[in-house]
């Protein structure tokens, strides 16, 4: 798979994630009657054969299982895999080829044990949210946000490079573009200001998906809160690689500086690294490498706030103004989920949303990178693995 720079730090293969979209559509109205038909059933027969067969696979050597988290296994993973070792839940992950991200968890003694089995993380409960058919795509969780009252920018779901210059034309600038399906921030250009600008952007996110969001780049800072169980338990502040000016070094000497620091040597935390993306950051900002920043100036080297990428995270929960905290928890709600991530953008975490004119809810997670929380670079971290434990496993609590 050649590399692409827009899918950094996780590669995708363009065409399966584009065919994975189409073909979503193509078999989601019989997996809708099939759901109305026989859901209950499904549901019965997934839960008694999933087990049965994967020991069926392993006893034919045709699968196995590990008990332990391998450098293939996400932080996600890795994190929850902790914590269930820390309760006595014993955990296995199947593999068949390269499928993987399937799991066993088992508590509890010979007579009474509890066994689950779920792919990335589990849900409490046998009864799957109506949201989770539709919360990761950006577009649909647009129109249905505004409706409810939450805040969202504006903007739309496009087909076609016309329709895209027609939204454009109408929206305050600069926007950005992404794909209408998709994570980690692929194929996502914001700061574009000019026809030429979307154009480019229209075609990256073209390549990952049919469909292409256009809206308004909101104003502030890029968070995650995750809730669990209708309530938020944990938000941190997701920045891109930069450094602070001090009016004294310049800005190679600040980046140098920075990459010292002993976190960014890995595996969680990278160095900041200057490349052709980093040259068109500094010269959309107006600085060059040797000038020296003002004191307190924010000077960006990309786009992407991924950890991969050099981007940090920051531990924000005790100071989240409690109107912010109460939209959050609206979001849980008005899902019926119990595990949600949300994306917002806001200028200050510590004020009300309502008093900001340019944030908003920019996407919602299905299946939340729950490690930003227990891994942050700057503040306490948030055992948001143990919360989710304690839900879907309440026998484990410690």
């Amino acid at each position: 798979m050649r590399h692409c720079k827009d899918c950094e730090p996780a590669q995708e293969i363009h065409f399966i994630a584009y065919l994975s979209v189409v073909l979503g559509w193509i078999d989601e109205p019989f997996f809708d009657l099939m759901e109305k038909l026989f859901k209950n059933l499904a549901n019965k027969i997934a839960d008694t054969i999933t087990l049965p067969f994967f020991n069926t696979i392993v006893f034919l050597k045709l699968g196995h299982y590990s008990t332990e988290p391998d450098d293939q296994d996400t932080w996600r993973t890795k994190c929850f895999w902790e914590e269930a070792k820390r309760r006595g839940i014993k955990m296995k992950e199947f593999h068949l080829g390269p499928i993987r991200n399937a799991f066993v968890a088992q508590y509890g003694n010979k007579n009474k044990d509890k066994i689950i089995v779920f792919d990335g993380l589990p849900r409490p409960g046998t009864e799957e949210s109506a949201a989770l058919k539709w919360m990761d795509n950006k577009g649909i969780m647009k129109e249905k946000f505004k409706k409810e009252g939450l805040p969202v920018a504006d903007g739309t779901v496009v087909w076609t490079c016309s329709q895209a210059l027609q939204i454009f034309k109408c929206l305050k600038k600069p926007v950005i573009t992404k794909p209408n399906l998709g994570s980690r921030s692929r194929h996502t250009m914001i700061h574009l200001n000019t026809l030429e600008e979307l154009i480019l952007g229209f075609k990256k996110a073209k390549k990952l998906s049919p469909l292409v969001i256009v809206e308004e780049e909101l104003k502030g800072y890029l968070f995650r809160g995750t809730l669990v169980g209708g309530k938020l338990a944990g938000v941190v502040r997701r920045d891109q690689p930069e450094v602070r000016g001090d009016g004294v070094h310049t800005l190679l000497e600040l980046l140098e500086e920075e990459n010292k620091r002993p976190e960014r040597k890995g595996p969680i935390f990278h160095q900041i690294i200057v490349d052709k993306e980093t040259e068109m950051e500094l010269k959309r900002e107006n600085i060059e490498m040797d000038d020296i920043p003002a004191a307190g100036r924010v000077v960006t080297f990309s786009q992407k706030t991924s950890r991969g990428c050099g981007g940090t995270t920051t531990e924000v929960t005790e100071i989240t103004h409690p109107e912010n905290v109460k939209m959050l928890e609206h979001v849980a709600s008005f899902l019926n989920d119990p595990l949600i991530g949300v994306d917002f953008i806001i200028e200050d975490i510590t004020k009300s949303w309502r008093e900001e004119q340019h944030c908003g809810i920019i996407e919602c997670n299905s299946l939340p990178f729950i490690d930003l929380h227990h891994y942050p670079l700057f503040g306490k971290s948030k055992n948001i693995a143990g919360k989710l434990w304690d839900l879907v496993m309440p026998e484990s609590k410690i």
